[in-house]
């Protein structure tokens, strides 16, 4: 009896490990390949894996934290760990929320628009950066306390499926090409329903029963983002979605902090 062809293995294996890459070049900084935009084909496939990007960005940033914690207080081991996540990720969500904080401070959509295009840094958007980072450095420093590595994994993972309903569910509110339009305007249900699937199965692997309420507060933030990005821009952009996974984030280890204690 002939062994079978390994061929059509090794093929899928190469695929999922090639949609990975783009998934880890839109969501971090990493170099594993040129930053040139992916074509809209391998981005619309990579994307329902964002949730597996963010596990593993969620992996790091805990053992780091949980590392550090063994020698140093727990407020300055959960900031130096942001700071790595803010190195691995240029910052990219962060800045995300940033601007969309500033663009609520805008008169109508237009204006609040050319608020979120422009690349100084307003009242609103230093406030919530600020708290942000604050809390989230808190909430780490509180879980590598407890040397809790997987609720930080699960809580990463859920952050970063969330801009795929957004993208599904809202049209792209400003002209021009890039990732954010891509996901608004071709991504649709069935992406989102696959990262959303992903990133559930991933929570519930780390999180075990206390998944529930980590999912319940993605849905919750997830859904605040949404009817704001509609009513004040009539639509997502690439700010908005990068707002809602540094949120979630933050507003996921805040609940697996209360869940530990």
């Amino acid at each position: 009896m002939p062994a079978p062809d390994p061929g059509p293995v090794l093929a899928r294996a190469a695929s999922r490990a090639s949609r990975l890459v783009v998934a880890a070049g839109l969501l971090t900084r990493v170099p594993l390949g040129p930053r040139a935009m992916p074509a809209a084909d391998a981005l619309l496939r990579a994307a329902p894996l964002f949730p597996i990007v963010g596990a593993v960005l969620g992996a790091a940033v805990g053992g780091v934290a949980v590392a550090l914690a063994l020698e140093l207080p727990p407020l300055i081991a959960g900031a130096l760990a942001v700071a790595l996540e803010l190195a691995l990720t240029g910052a990219l969500h962060a800045d995300g929320l940033a601007d969309s904080a500033d663009g609520l401070g805008g008169r109508d959509r237009d204006h609040a628009l050319a608020i979120m295009r422009d690349h100084s840094l307003g009242a609103y958007g230093a406030a919530a950066l600020t708290l942000d980072l604050l809390i989230k450095a808190t909430a780490l420093g509180a879980l590598a306390q407890e040397a809790a590595v997987l609720p930080i994994v699960a809580a990463f993972a859920l952050s970063r499926a969330v801009a795929l309903p957004l993208a599904a569910a809202l049209p792209y509110a400003r002209s021009g090409d890039g990732a954010g339009r891509l996901l608004a305007d071709r991504a649709g249900g069935w992406s989102a329903a696959a990262g959303v699937a992903i990133a559930a199965t991933v929570v519930g692997a780390a999180a075990g029963l206390d998944a529930l309420a980590l999912l319940a507060c993605g849905v919750t933030v997830t859904a605040i983002v949404g009817l704001l990005a509609r009513r004040r821009l009539a639509g997502v952009t690439g700010d908005v979605m990068g707002a809602a996974i540094e949120l979630t984030a933050t507003a996921a280890l805040v609940v697996a902090v209360a869940l530990q204690s």
